[in-house]
């Protein structure tokens, strides 16, 4: 005990010490602590970003709440390798040993349940090894479920990770199956999961009459913003969904929408704490998404160049034997275009039109996801390319451009940049429903 009245000069020498000694034993501590989480950090980084994974998914939410929605209920699942919880279960799996939950039916998309298809092969009928359940193709010889696949069915719970984009043809399942589950009063159950693009961004101009197709089958943006559930609830309440048996009247099913817990709008897939499981082939990581839309459009010029698919990065490289990448990439930096960043890039592809070539041009990074206008990044690069390389404009030396307007969802950015050849010539088009789209979506929020 410290004497206040006689030794106050030891008291504060003590006192000191004593803190003095505190701080020296706590800055160490605080030391090891630091460098212990740089190494989880730099040798399990997925484990250090699964300590902020606030965010359940919606099965996980339906497992909490004890699946009492499906209960004693007839239950088809449309899903694919995505379709899992955080410690990689199927929701096949899950549901299929969910007590009082009677799993009868699976729906394969494009890329099929188990996801061994490539993109564009035709998905068939086949009985699942694991659970014994009839699996029916929706990307094959039909794309919606024909009347025989649903019989006797109660309810149809969608589990698919999407990536944001319209073009990607996860969406267009969704919908046909909606249309023909409202045509029967089937309830649809949507289980939510996040948009790794995030819930903000919108780019891109809504597909026109006379574009509509399975890569285009909404009157939505490129990007659109939405997790695919509030999507859901969109395209269900703003009459985006097809009547039946060729009816103007749309379509309008009972529709559930399980929700997430704990994502927010600014999320990117890395800030969820959630694994990956690549729902396509060429999505293999969770930036992945990031890209596809800023070369995916550009891509659908067949024999054009090369945007990564058969290299170890799909979707962020332009490249072709007849490009000098210290060229282009010094033309596409004098654009200053915000967000972005590109370097010179050479590999030889191990697949894809270029297998076994050396080629080169560009790979492309975001310095600013948020600032970058993601979409517009490949009609920079096709007016670079038509500035450098003349002989080699796009939609003039490409094999075809039938798709490249389905994706686009208009004709119209083809003619437009056809005429000089410029991406400044587009833009005004392309980014014309944006604020329109912005004020819609904002009625179908589920998170903040």
């Amino acid at each position: 005990m410290w004497n206040r009245n006689n030794d106050s000069d030891a008291m504060n020498t003590n006192g000191f010490d004593f803190f003095s000694g505190i701080f020296r034993r706590g800055s160490r501590m605080l030391f090891l602590c630091i460098c212990i989480g740089l190494s989880c950090a730099a040798f399990f980084p997925d484990t250090c970003l699964a300590g902020r994974g606030i965010v359940k998914p919606g099965i996980e939410v339906l497992r909490e709440q004890g699946f009492s929605m499906l209960k004693g209920k007839r239950v088809g699942l449309v899903t694919n390798p995505s379709g899992v919880d955080r410690e990689f279960n199927s929701t096949i799996d899950i549901l299929f040993n969910a007590p009082g939950v009677e799993l009868v039916a699976l729906f394969g998309p494009e890329h099929g349940v188990r996801g061994d298809i490539y993109a564009g092969g035709k998905v068939e009928d086949f009985t699942d090894p694991a659970t014994g359940l009839p699996v029916y193709s929706l990307y094959g010889d039909t794309r919606s479920p024909a009347p025989y696949m649903l019989e006797g069915i109660d309810v149809m719970v969608y589990d698919i990770q999407d990536v944001g984009a319209r073009s990607y043809t996860f969406i267009s399942t969704l919908g046909l199956v909606m249309e023909e589950c409202a045509a029967r009063d089937i309830e649809v159950i949507v289980l939510d999961r996040p948009n790794p693009l995030g819930g903000n961004k919108v780019e891109g101009s809504f597909v026109e009459p006379g574009f509509f197709s399975f890569v285009s089958q909404y009157p939505i943006p490129y990007i659109y913003g939405l997790t695919v559930g509030e999507l859901a609830l969109m395209i269900n309440n703003e009459g985006m969904l097809r009547g039946q048996n060729g009816k103007k009247a749309p379509s309008h099913c009972r529709l559930t929408v399980v929700p997430m817990e704990g994502w927010t709008r600014d999320m990117l897939y890395a800030d969820t704490g959630l694994p990956w499981v690549p729902p396509s082939p060429n999505i293999p990581h969770k930036e992945s998404p990031l890209f596809y839309p800023a070369s995916g459009i550009m891509g659908e010029l067949r024999s054009y160049m090369s945007i990564g698919i058969g290299t170890t990065l799909p979707f962020q490289v332009f490249a072709a034997p007849w490009i000098d990448a210290v060229e282009l990439c010094g033309r596409l930096r004098s654009y200053g275009l915000d967000g972005v960043v590109f370097r010179p890039f050479y590999i030889t592809p191990i697949a894809g039109a270029y297998k076994g070539s050396l080629i080169q041009g560009v790979q492309f990074e975001y310095s600013d996801f948020g600032k970058a206008m993601v979409t517009e990044v490949q009609f920079w690069v096709m007016q670079a390319i038509s500035e450098l390389y003349p002989e080699h404009k796009a939609l003039e030396t490409c094999a075809g451009y039938g798709l490249f307007d389905k994706v686009c969802g208009t004709g119209k950015i083809r003619e437009l940049f056809s005429e000089h050849h410029r991406a400044e010539d587009i833009i005004d088009y392309w980014r014309k429903d944006i604020d329109s789209f912005v004020s819609l979506k904002s009625k179908y929020h589920l998170y903040f």
